[in-house]
């Protein structure tokens, strides 16, 4: 029989490009740990958001029955010629727990043995999650580790509290003197109190009550939807970005996308410069038109609800406005002095020790490319 399982742990901000591969470890582990301990399961997903790493599926109550044939000593050690047991046989039967009448004679390449069938019913499942989760969880791997406190062990960041439940019921345990219990937390600034969890459903409703999305799924399509509604309004789409997407999605925990403007002057700069200051350093969404042209307008991601949106509108347009001011002041610089005269001042920049300057690197390059050439 299968019972539910899930397993939230909740932890300070986690940075957005670690949740990716996060899920997809936690996942991978939880089915490699269920099938090494001979546990059933069915649909286990991860889940991820700034602020919790979760995990559900259905696992069996109980380990699977194993049968299992072992070899002891050869037939001629285990029994005399009268058919009498030895002190070979006598000590294979008391190390396997059973009777000498329970031993057979198996043939293996070859040669007879003395042998016995075991069979293993198996261990409930809730006697082994206390014991297992606390090893999981520490088992995570992060690019970075840290740790907090007096607490003598690491993870991505400081763990506030661990719901686990199997079944309805709590699964007891105590990692490093944080309890495992059946309360989850809401939003960080919108909905920061406690909520019961029976299972999962209640789990999602209330997390979603609370703000919360833990499916980055459904954060990228709320994100998608309101950006493409809000682009909408001004006659123009919203520049196709995969990777951005995924990244805001990840730096939120419930989205509250909002449309800014900028100085339309600035889109005399090229093209690249504009969208890496709205996309590299602001993680803002561009706008173009139905021919693929820019238009001055950006998408913000906010992960709280403004109480004032214009407050917030201006604040993110100042924001950019200034990033926008310095890309054109760098760019306009860059032009003053076309390339060619800037040869003579990779003269001054050493390129290494003992291969010399960024010039002598250039030289060799182009000596190569005319030798390649020739042979053409």
């Amino acid at each position: 029989m299968m019972k539910e399982f899930l397993l939230e742990i909740g932890t300070e901000e986690i940075p957005a490009r670690f949740l990716p591969p996060a899920q997809e470890q936690m996942r991978e582990e939880m089915i490699r740990l269920l099938e090494d301990l001979r546990i059933a399961r069915e649909g286990i997903a991860a889940y991820a958001t700034p602020r919790r790493l979760a995990l559900y599926g259905r696992i069996a109550e109980r380990q699977a029955e194993r049968a299992e044939t072992v070899l002891g000593p050869p037939k001629f050690a285990a029994f005399t010629p009268e058919g009498e047991p030895t002190k070979a046989a006598l000590g294979f039967a008391r190390a396997k727990g059973v009777r000498v009448e329970d031993l057979r004679i198996l043939e293996s390449g070859g040669k007879e043995y003395v042998g016995v069938q075991i069979s293993d019913l198996g261990v409930e499942t809730r006697q082994l999650l206390p014991e297992i989760l606390p090893r999981f969880i520490a088992s995570l791997s992060f690019p970075k580790n840290m740790r907090w406190m007096d607490k003598d062990f690491r993870f991505v960041r400081p763990i506030h509290w661990i719901l686990a439940l199997f079944g309805g019921e709590v699964v007891p345990f105590t990692l490093h003197g944080i309890k495992s219990g059946q309360h989850s937390r809401g939003h960080r600034f919108m909905s920061p109190g406690v909520f019961l969890v029976q299972d999962f459903a209640s789990y999602r409703e209330q997390t979603e009550r609370n703000f919360v999305l833990i499916d980055p799924d459904d954060r990228r399509r709320r994100i998608r939807e309101a950006a493409e509604a809000l682009a909408k309004k001004r006659g123009g789409m919203v520049l196709d970005d995969p990777e951005l997407l995924e990244a805001v999605a990840d730096l939120v925990e419930h989205p509250f996308p909002l449309l800014g403007t900028f100085d339309r002057a600035y889109l005399a700069l090229p093209r690249e410069v504009l969208l890496s200051a709205m996309r590299e350093h602001q993680k803002y969404f561009s706008l173009v038109d139905a021919s693929g042209n820019l238009l001055p307008f950006f998408i913000a991601v906010s992960n709280t609800r403004a109480e004032d949106p214009e407050v917030v509108r201006a604040g993110n347009e100042r924001v950019l406005r200034a990033r926008l001011a310095d890309a054109r002041f760098f760019f306009e610089e860059d032009l003053r002095a076309p390339l060619r005269d800037r040869v003579e001042r990779l003269k001054a920049v050493t390129y290494q020790e003992k291969l010399g300057t960024v010039y002598d690197k250039v030289q060799r390059v182009i000596a190569v490319s005319r030798s390649v050439a020739g042979r053409y």
